[in-house]
């Protein structure tokens, strides 16, 4: 009797501790107090990050991040591990969106193959979970590293700092192990597809490109030549979304009144292809302009004309002409949007409005709207399309001193407009006749 009260006592301090006693034919089985360390843990197993956060530059980079799983003693057969990032939203414009929508993220265990682990938003709505990465299967060792590889887009700059857990598991995560994976989102200059350029014309003739950075510390990159000739022109106009990697098409007025058209030949060295004849007769307009890729012309009785572009293209690049809508010989300048069919109007007055389009009589416009005055300042107002790295386009005005402003844009009813705040980003432009 005495040594049956000795076992169960003694089977009594095993269950405690977490120990099947051989006594009822089980093994032993693994301690599941926690232990935390420095690199965090969860359970008995410990997860670290090395280095610590990585710092995942938006743009061109693609970077990677090791993680060290040390499993419990005793574990054994497949595991599985997931990384779990939060809902993260970003309140730009009152816009909402998934960090999924930013990042790329591939896997690879124990040095081996990297495989697509994309983030998935949680079945039952954005708000019901975080994003879930799954990574490769493995079988269970002492130790297990995983390498989490980021390629994230322009857009993820708009992140900061994001903390997420790698859950790691044999039955189910986290039984194992489970820790913490940060993200540190940085500026970084795009991909040249994704930044806008700024042209310029010298009183020589020469044309000068400046390729935007997408950075707000430094927009613009020092100026390159692409070549002579180009102030046989009485008109130069941007068509479509201008880009560092060669896209993005002009047409040009010569004295005669010939409208020629070049083609984005999407060579970042040689940005324009020859250039094809459009036709005679452009001295009618006396001012010249876009809306995205359509031409739109205002001819002397103060009637603005559009002019949408062909599909194919060259050589006859243009729909026939549309007339919008009379009145506009009160404006000096007209600026539309590199991306869109939206512009801004400057009166005589120096007051700035904003157009924007009227879907149920396209192409007319709706009832313009206000956005400020005192643009009689500049000399030369330009439509710049996400110079900065804003969401949105921006615009730059040249003063009568030669400097360069820049206006980093807000979103109205779907409208890119200047704000109110301005800052300087360059000086000596009066060596230019033509912006754009």
């Amino acid at each position: 009797m005495a040594r049956t009260r000795r076992v169960a006592v003694a089977i009594v301090a095993a269950l405690a501790a977490g120990i099947t006693p051989a006594a009822l034919g089980g093994a032993a089985a693994v301690a599941v107090t926690p232990s935390p360390t420095a690199g965090g843990t969860t359970g008995t197993g410990t997860v670290v990050q090395e280095g610590g956060p990585l710092v995942v530059p938006s743009g061109e980079e693609v970077v990677t991040t090791r993680v060290t799983v040390t499993l419990p003693e005793g574990a054994s057969g497949p595991v599985k591990a997931r990384l779990l990032l939060p809902i993260t939203w970003d309140f730009v414009n009152g816009d909402r969106y998934p960090l999924s929508w930013d990042i790329r993220p591939s896997c690879s265990v124990d040095g081996g193959p990297f495989q697509p682990c994309p983030l998935k938003e949680p079945a039952g709505g954005l708000n019901k979970g975080p994003h879930v990465a799954t990574m490769p299967v493995t079988e269970a060792a002492p130790t297990i590293t995983y390498d989490i590889r980021i390629e994230s887009g322009h857009d993820a700059r708009r992140w900061k700092d994001v903390t997420g857990t790698l859950e790691v598991g044999a039955g189910g995560a986290p039984d194992l192990a489970s820790g913490p994976v940060g993200f540190r989102f940085a500026h970084n200059t795009p991909a040249p597809g994704l930044r806008t350029t700024v042209l310029a014309r010298d009183k020589a003739g020469v044309l000068w490109q400046y390729e935007g950075t997408g950075l707000p510390d430094k927009p613009l990159k020092a100026r390159e030549r692409i070549g002579g000739g180009w102030n046989t022109y009485t008109s130069i106009t941007p068509l479509g979304n201008r880009t560092a990697s060669g896209e993005g098409d002009l047409v040009a007025r010569d004295k005669a009144g010939v409208l020629w058209f070049y083609e984005g030949s999407r060579n970042p060295d040689a940005p324009f292809k020859p250039r094809v004849r459009v036709g005679g007769g452009w001295n009618t307009y006396t001012a010249i302009g876009n809306l995205g890729s359509r031409l739109i012309a205002r001819d002397k009785a103060g009637v603005l004309w559009d002019y949408s572009q062909k599909r194919l293209g060259p050589p006859a690049p243009f729909e026939e002409r549309r007339r919008i809508g009379g009145g506009w010989n009160v404006y000096n300048a007209i600026v539309g949007q590199g991306y869109g069919y939206s512009a801004v109007a400057r009166d005589t007055s120096g007051v700035l409005w904003s157009y924007v389009p009227d879907w149920q009589n396209h192409p007319d416009f709706a009832p313009r709207t206000r956005v400020g005055g005192g643009w009689n300042a500049y000399d030369r107002i330009v439509y710049a399309d996400n110079l900065a790295g804003s969401r949105v386009g921006d615009f730059l005005g040249r003063d009568k001193n030669g400097d360069l402003w820049l206006y980093e844009s807000v979103s109205r009813d779907g409208n890119d407009v200047p704000p109110p705040s301005r800052r300087r980003i360059g000086w000596g432009w009066d060596i230019y006749d033509t912006i754009l």
